[in-house]
């Protein structure tokens, strides 16, 4: 598929069919996860793939999984980031920021934003695998307990849930935000050399 086509048909696929997505399709769409941009090529994202039995263990975890048709798709992948390992790194001598665990010089968050990049590499693949993703948040009372069930460091702060599968419907899904809502003219959200 070309690259403008995966751009243009990338969307939040809230319900799926029952067919298994490929092992191949996931490989790959893992991959490309891991190919995102990382400020001083930190690499403080970890991703945790759940399928068949690991997948149905969650969703008997959490009551707030249970009857939303995106949560029934056959792959979940939960992207997570590690402020730690972004703290550690630019304390190293080619940064020399900071010393260890000095959050001043960070203006943004960029380990949630690399490794949201990352999910968006995630979505992206999906597409181009002729597959449907959404991405969800999680609530941040089940953390403790997701990373007890799933063995994840505690330094890992899932940014959401995304939900992979084969589309069950074309279109925008039902109830969906854009169906009550435009997308906002390309000359409100981009401004050349000057905002206004």
């Amino acid at each position: 598929m070309e690259f403008q086509d995966v751009v243009r048909r990338r969307r939040m696929v809230r319900k799926f069919t029952d067919e298994p997505v490929s092992d191949e399709s996931v490989q790959r769409i893992m991959r490309n996860a891991v190919r995102g941009p990382s400020a001083g090529f930190s690499q403080g994202q970890g991703f945790l793939v759940l399928q068949g039995e690991q997948l149905q263990r969650l969703r008997e975890m959490f009551e707030w999984w249970a009857g939303e048709d995106p949560k029934t798709a056959p792959v979940v992948v939960i992207p997570f980031a590690a402020k730690s390992v972004y703290l550690e790194r630019y304390s190293q001598p080619d940064k020399a920021w900071t010393s260890l665990g000095d959050e001043d010089r960070w203006p943004v968050p960029y380990w949630d934003i690399d490794t949201g990049m990352a999910a968006l590499l995630i979505l992206q693949t999906a597409v181009d695998e002729g597959l449907g993703a959404v991405f969800f948040g999680t609530d941040e009372e089940t953390w403790p307990e997701l990373r007890a069930a799933f063995g994840v460091p505690d330094a890992y702060v899932p940014i959401g849930m995304i939900a992979i599968g084969h589309p069950a419907e074309e279109g925008i899904s039902e109830g969906a935000s854009p169906l009550r809502r435009k997308r906002k003219a390309f000359d409100e959200v981009v401004h050349w050399g000057q905002w206004t």
